[in-house]
């Protein structure tokens, strides 16, 4: 297996299967199978998932709300995901911790690094909840920075309904193709949806892989096999001289 340890990024979309919000039961279930075949290979695997399928901070503050109330609510939403991914997870046989960057003592552990690696040291699927615990940052940062933290090897993101990274937004240009592969460099000058600009450079500094593509059933166990889906997304020789022409 090309992978020891990696990170899957999932959308709070993800989650909805047909639905217009919320969560999809059966959906869940599908992609909990999926996670608990992919693991008895042996991969250690950790989970950020977003929770746009339950609320939005950003769109609450485009409606007058307080940005930094409505990003707490938005890590709230991710809260309510990541148990339900967790429930899904253990009803098909795997052990599991979910741990919150903000206290919810009740329901998750606190996010505490070094129990995150023994965690998933012991087998465990671990779900990150409530993105970095702090407003203005999303649950792509959140991401890149616990991938970064536990020694991920990649992240993976599965994306709602998208191949990859394509060359144009679909709706706008039916005809957008899809990029194999590109730097993080090239995705953050030319605006490509992949993370948003703060988790890419968190990635491009680290040399952390990113491989996008769509969240459809077998797709994370091709991923994780080796098989080339989607977009990947790594440092180039582009990025390293850039940044050391800028410390000079």
């Amino acid at each position: 297996m090309p992978f020891k340890r990696v990170l899957l990024k999932l959308s709070g979309e993800a989650l909805m299967g047909s639905r217009d919000y919320g969560l999809d039961a059966q959906t869940v279930d599908k992609l909990a199978r999926e996670l608990v075949d992919v693991r008895s290979g042996g991969l250690e695997v950790a989970i950020v998932i977003g929770g746009g399928n339950i609320y939005r901070g950003m769109a609450a503050a485009a409606e007058g709300m307080d940005r930094a109330t409505g990003d707490y609510m938005g890590m709230l939403a991710t809260v309510l995901n990541a148990l339900a991914v967790q429930e899904a997870l253990e009803r098909n046989g795997a052990d599991t911790r979910v741990l919150s960057a903000i206290e919810v003592q009740e329901v998750a552990e606190p996010y505490i690094r070094r129990r995150a690696v023994r965690h998933l040291e012991k087998g465990r699927v671990v779900i990150f909840a409530a993105g970095t615990g702090n407003p203005f940052f999303t649950t792509d940062t959140a991401a890149a920075l616990r991938a970064l933290e536990i020694g991920a090897e990649a992240i993976l993101m599965a994306k709602h309904g998208v191949e990859g990274v394509l060359d144009g937004d679909p709706r706008e240009h039916p005809d957008a193709k899809l990029i194999p592969e590109l730097t993080h460099l090239q995705a953050i000058e030319q605006g490509l949806k992949v993370m948003d600009t703060t988790a890419l450079s968190l990635c491009m500094d680290n040399h952390l892989p990113i491989h996008v593509f769509e969240l459809a059933p077998g797709n994370i166990g091709r991923v994780v096999g080796g098989e080339h889906l989607g977009t990947i997304v790594r440092t180039g020789t582009e990025e390293t001289s850039s940044r050391e022409g800028g410390a000079r």
